[in-house]
């Protein structure tokens, strides 16, 4: 593991350059990068995706014998980093291949292990990757430098929307407190300068062990007294606990905003944030009860 981080501190690295094989296989520990590859590389790249669906805890996966190998062979391998997709790490520290470039999402925006690990709701993550992919596979592959350049500037240019709804909403709400049974949408939430309460309560829910009594109590009590204007929760991930939260919020008439993970099917990174964007906005804007 120390030989992955030291090499994740040199931010990405670039493998030697060498006639590129077409299409470059790239291996992404999460969907929504190898939405963002296929973006940049466009029908040069062959993006395998290891974890694709809601019912896929990524903190637990153990990836079958099939990923391995792809990660061995891969020209390009991205994991989230943080300690988010420790398997990934595993993964590229076991196989030994001097054409392969890692690109570690965390290192490219400075997150360490300890902070919030959710980074694709954080505005810098996705922007720095895709940034990131250009530079690499222009490198693999100098006969395409000029398509990934001009893919990287459009899908840049995209996320203005991005960044317009953001703005939007921090300008309207910062400020207002708000809470969550996991801290999924912890980075977002931040660019929104909204308050976020009992994030130790939503550490332990994460990290699946009981919140202490006086984490549960003030939970609850900030539901029942209307204290927080939004309840946000994990849609992957519903049990006992956040099956009550859900019934204390509407029944307190606090507004909910169902968040995800996984980048849902059928939808490109732009479509899925602004869609919690949207959602958020009203529940934010919804009258008080």
């Amino acid at each position: 593991m120390k030989s992955v981080l030291a090499a994740a501190a040199m931010l990405f690295a670039v493998a030697p350059a060498r006639a590129a094989e077409l299409p470059i296989p790239v291996v992404a520990a999460e969907n929504v990068y190898g939405e963002v590859t296929a973006a940049i590389g466009g029908d040069r790249v062959a993006v395998r995706s290891v974890i694709v669906s809601a019912k896929t805890d990524p903190h637990d996966f153990e990836p079958p014998p099939s990923v391995a190998k792809d990660v061995a062979g891969a020209r390009v391998v991205i994991l989230n980093g943080a300690g988010y997709d420790h398997w990934m790490a595993r993964l590229v520290q076991a196989s030994d291949n001097p054409d392969r470039t890692v690109i570690d999402v965390a290192t490219l925006i400075g997150a360490v292990e300890g902070d919030n690990q959710h980074l694709w709701y954080d505005p810098r993550a996705v922007p720095a990757l895709a940034a990131a992919l250009a530079q690499s596979l222009a490198a693999i592959d100098p006969d395409g430098a000029p398509g990934y350049e001009s893919r990287g500037k459009d899908f840049a240019a995209s996320l203005e929307t991005l960044n317009e709804k953001i703005t939007e909403i921090r300008d309207r709400y910062a400020g207002t407190p708000v809470t969550a049974t996991e801290p999924v949408f912890g980075p977002m939430a931040a660019a929104l300068g909204l308050d976020m309460r009992n994030e130790d309560f939503q550490r332990a829910v994460m990290n699946e062990t009981e919140p202490s009594a006086r984490e549960i109590a003030a939970f609850e009590d900030d539901l029942k007294n209307r204290q927080v204007k939004v309840l946000f929760y994990n849609s992957q991930v519903v049990d006992p606990l956040t099956e009550q939260a859900l019934a204390a919020a509407r029944n307190a008439g606090v507004p909910v905003v169902g968040v995800t993970e996984i980048l849902p099917p059928g939808k490109t990174y732009l479509d899925w944030m602004l869609g919690e964007l949207d959602a958020t906005a009203r529940a934010l804007a919804a009258p008080s009860s």
